[in-house]
């Protein structure tokens, strides 16, 4: 999913691109898709975003461009997945951020030659995986880095915390020396403090083992980790993949800029598959029933003979605007269409009988409760719309 900010004399403007599919799913992971696909659009469009049709397959990037102050727009990205990750409710997450000016720097001050800062970049942004002894006997053994350069690095790379260990950094005798580190220090405390006024600090971790494989960026670079307790035994919380990642990549819209302008750009991309497969694992573990309609109310009947009076009366809720289903028999049995609303989940049924006809009345009836209550035909639409409006 992907939105873009364009900054004309810093004129706020997101376009947010959805993505058109070109796989079959069934209904129930259609419907978990929807689901998904709602929470983030609603979001985007929170944030200010317009949407447009791209054929994308994978849902990227929500982009901010143009000359803003430093900070803002990082910190909004944060926000949004924030936001994303705790609407979807997949569990407990934590968001990674590092800031690519600090990875260098501290490469620098640690003795990585410049040749090296790549393939060692990869090494490092093995760490969530992989433990520290195998990293670091990779960057000597396979990648000739010198041991001391390996151990000076690994002193950094296991550090993680928030604006304390940022400030601690910038106290620190050889980062402080380096003017990429520095500078990208003192922009990730103001990030920081951005943060804690969106009250969102809680679930953000600046971990200077964060290294996101990917040479265009630039500035500040996150990684949102979806977490899951394994057993109740295990204090550790272990990580089941990226929700979410981005960072700031001023160079790269630049490339396409006739006149070769920087433009500084920050964006972010959402894994949805991961979050799908989640969502569906997650379904079917939990037996959960997911509604692959979004039907508000059966129209049924009590006794037969009342066909026409079904279909006038689910005529006049479709006009009304109001989700409605009918069976399509002639006389079904009034315990069959209850049954039918009770295996698809649709909450209502509107009974129409000979003596409400007389009353000029239709009987409501609660599925989950099966309380039933007579409404004036009148006033019915009204009754079916504050029952089944979403809180």
């Amino acid at each position: 999913m992907k939105a873009q900010l364009g900054g004309d004399e810093g004129k706020h403007k997101f376009v947010l691109k959805t993505p058109k599919g070109t796989r079959d799913y069934s209904p129930k992971q259609m419907a978990i898709r929807e689901r998904v696909f709602n929470v983030i659009i609603t979001c985007f469009k929170r944030h200010g975003a317009e949407v447009i049709d791209t054929p994308v397959f994978e849902l990227k990037d929500f982009d901010i461009a143009g000359q803003f102050d430093p900070m803002i727009p990082d910190a909004e990205c944060l926000k949004i997945v924030h936001e994303i990750l705790s609407d979807l409710q997949l569990g407990d997450f934590l968001i990674k951020v590092n800031d690519r000016r600090i990875l260098d720097g501290m490469f620098a001050v640690c003795g990585v030659p410049d040749s090296k800062f790549r393939t060692i970049c990869s090494s490092v942004d093995k760490l969530d995986k992989t433990p520290w002894e195998e990293v670091r006997s990779e960057m000597v053994g396979e990648k000739g880095l010198s041991p001391e350069a390996a151990d000076h690095i690994g002193e950094y790379v296991q550090l993680h915390g928030g604006l304390d260990l940022i400030e601690g950094l910038l106290q620190d005798p050889k980062l402080s020396q380096n003017k990429l580190a520095k500078e990208g220090l003192g922009d990730m405390k103001l990030l920081f403090e951005y943060l804690t006024l969106f009250g969102i600090t809680g679930k953000i971790s600046f971990d200077l083992s964060l290294a996101r494989g990917l040479d265009y960026y630039t500035g500040v670079i996150f990684e949102a980790v979806l977490l899951q307790q394994e057993n109740d035994h295990v204090e550790e919380p272990v990580s089941v993949g990226s929700g979410a990642g981005g960072g700031r990549y001023d160079g790269l819209v630049g490339m396409f800029d006739p006149k070769g302008r920087k433009v500084p750009c920050v964006g972010v991309s959402i894994g949805i598959e991961r979050i799908f497969s989640i969502l569906e694992q997650r379904v079917e573990a939990s037996e959960e029933k997911i509604r692959t309609t979004e039907t508000q109310v059966l129209v049924a009947s009590a006794q037969k003979k009342l066909l026409e009076e079904r279909l006038k009366l689910i005529s006049e809720l479709w006009d009304a605007g109001i989700k409605a289903e009918v069976l399509y028999k002639k006389n079904p049995k009034l315990l069959n269409q209850l049954q039918y609303c009770e295996d698809t989940g649709i909450p209502l049924v509107a009974i129409v009988g000979e003596q409400e006809l007389k009353d000029g009345v239709v009987k409501l009836r609660v599925v989950a409760t099966r309380e039933e209550v007579n409404v004036r035909r009148e006033s019915l639409v009204e009754e079916i719309r504050m029952r089944t409006s979403q809180p």
